[in-house]
């Protein structure tokens, strides 16, 4: 071999290692949750349909210049049923810090509380990724150096993979000019030896780098996971009111799972910052309560159950009475004890039993009712709680529901919800939010009542409707309206219960125009005290 050639062989053992990373350089991440084609199109779907995301990443952005990839991954842990994480050995080295992110998130005690809300349920994901903004934000604001050290050794290490595939084309030349026996020219040569030395020192430059990186993110760890337990638990907390909220208006999960992501976006800010949002806890213990004294009533019997008594009254006869009927050996001991009145049946404390026809909630709305009570509570808020529980009741019994807001005589407004298709929860919000002002005038709002009853009485034949009147003021009512309304009264056996809300002793007294009124009449002075109602939900 002359001075001027060199052997391909020799040159490809020299190179060989950099032709090995050159064919096959190593995989780098940028998401650290291994996710699949149905959760990428989840998180690309919540994101081009929430503003706040984007947003969101826009902010972040002029910190990071990955943060979309931090905010996917930071979904797809609230997301996924079991979220799994790729080795950080795989990751981009820009990517750590989301790596070294997530892993703190999914490690923190207020996690897994908050995948319970979260998990296949997009829109509370995305949620959970907003709550954490100012937690992301501050994070990345503290972590500078770490992000500019892992930037740096993401850029040597493409630069290192660089140098590998230069030494791959510079033998590539040299085997294009060899000769029968393998003879490189000297130039080709020296420049396979060059591209060697410098994938060499880029490969000793991106160790450097990572060797750097790594002591920054090792000193980063410790605040990583005090901002990802914070960030964790204020997104729980965020999430879980907003289910509380949910499930106080009355809208279970798998509805708001079915509504579209901006609906459902709607409804939650118009939650959080409608008329009522303050007393969202009042309006779900009104409803606990009603469904509470629902579980007390016995079906096909009136009143309240207070205990067990012996008779024959098959109607009311205790499930172990019955189960003796299985057993044939013992009807003739049942037959026995019927014949003799001896059965154990359920006791009951009598009251009129609930109606047939529609239940109508004749809600005062005048000024008056902006006063607060114990508590911050308004009558307000504590009339319309009590409204949407008798919402809940018709609807549970299958009767039509009708919410009539007044206040002055020339003031009204009505809401009607069928009892047979669900109660829109838009719609509830309207009447809950509806407020007219003004005085108080109780002949047309029970003159409407009585007029819807009038005509679903003539339409279905449905006698027995309820009227509740809540009000925290008496007015007078004129001898004509009020032999008109005796009258109506009577032909369609309605009744009225009245609830006046801290109201004078002499607007509940005896004569006064809501004692003649009422079938039913209490006085609620304490409105942060649900169980005032109680009652009226047995028999309702």
């Amino acid at each position: 071999m002359d001075e001027e050639t060199e052997r391909l062989d020799a040159l490809t053992q020299q190179a060989g290692r950099w032709l090995a990373l050159s064919a096959s350089p190593a995989e780098r991440h940028t998401t650290a949750v291994v996710a699949g084609p149905y959760d990428r199109v989840a998180w690309r779907d919540v994101y081009a349909r929430s503003a706040a995301l984007r947003e969101l990443a826009a902010q972040l952005l002029t910190r990071h210049a990955h943060a979309p990839d931090l905010l996917a991954d930071v979904f797809l842990c609230a997301y996924q049923a079991a979220p799994r994480l790729r080795d950080s050995t795989v990751m981009a080295p820009s990517r750590l810090l989301h790596h070294q992110v997530v892993t703190a998130l999914t490690q923190s005690p207020g996690f897994a509380a908050l995948r319970r809300d979260t998990a296949g349920d997009a829109y509370a994901a995305a949620m959970a990724v907003l709550a954490q903004a100012s937690a992301l934000r501050g994070l990345l604001e503290r972590s500078r150096e770490v992000r500019e050290r892992t930037g740096r050794a993401d850029r040597a290490r493409q630069e290192a993979e660089a140098a590998a595939a230069a030494v791959g084309e510079a033998l590539r030349q040299a085997a294009e000019k060899a000769d029968g026996q393998g003879q490189v020219p000297a130039p080709l040569a020296a420049a396979v030896r060059r591209a060697v030395g410098a994938a060499e020192a880029a490969e000793d430059e991106a160790r450097r780098e990572d060797g750097a990186a790594a002591q920054a993110m090792a000193a980063a760890v410790p605040g990583i996971r005090s901002a990802a337990r914070n960030a964790a638990s204020a997104a729980a907390e965020a999430v879980r009111q907003e289910a509380a909220l949910m499930r106080a208006w009355g809208v279970d999960a798998g509805e708001t799972e079915r509504m579209p992501f901006e609906e459902r976006a709607r409804l939650a800010e118009r939650l959080r910052s409608g008329r009522l949002a303050r007393w969202a806890e009042l309006i779900g213990r009104f409803r606990q309560m009603a469904a509470g004294e629902r579980a007390r009533k016995v079906e096909h019997a009136t009143g309240e159950l207070v205990g067990v008594t012996l008779g024959d009254d098959l109607s009311r006869v205790i499930p172990s009475e019955l189960a003796v009927l299985g057993v044939p050996e013992l009807r003739a001991v049942f037959a026995a004890r019927y014949a003799a009145g001896e059965l154990m049946l359920y006791d009951s404390r009598g009251e009129q039993g609930t109606g047939r026809g529609a239940v109508i909630a004749c809600v005062d709305t005048s000024h008056s009712m902006y006063a607060e009570g114990p508590g911050g509570v308004t009558r307000e808020a504590w009339s319309k709680a009590c409204a949407l529980a008798l919402l809940d009741q018709a609807r549970h019994a299958g009767r039509d529901f009708v919410g009539i807001l007044f206040s002055a005589a020339d003031k009204l407004q009505v809401f009607r919800f069928p009892g047979d298709p669900p109660a829109r929860v838009t719609d509830v919000l309207d009447f809950a939010e509806t407020f007219l002002g003004g005085g108080t005038d109780f002949q047309r709002p029970l003159g409407t009542a009585a007029k819807i009853l009038e005509e679903e009485f003539d339409d279905a034949s449905r006698a027995r409707g309820d009227i509740v009147l809540i009000t925290d003021d008496a007015c007078e009512v004129s001898e004509t309206w009020t032999r008109l309304w005796n009258e109506i009264k009577r032909r369609l056996d309605f009744r009225l219960f009245g609830i006046a809300i801290a109201t004078p002793g002499t607007a509940t007294a005896s004569g006064s125009v809501l004692e003649s009124l009422c079938d039913n009449l209490r006085t609620v002075d304490d409105l942060t005290d649900v169980h005032t109602t109680a009652d009226l939900f047995r028999v309702i």
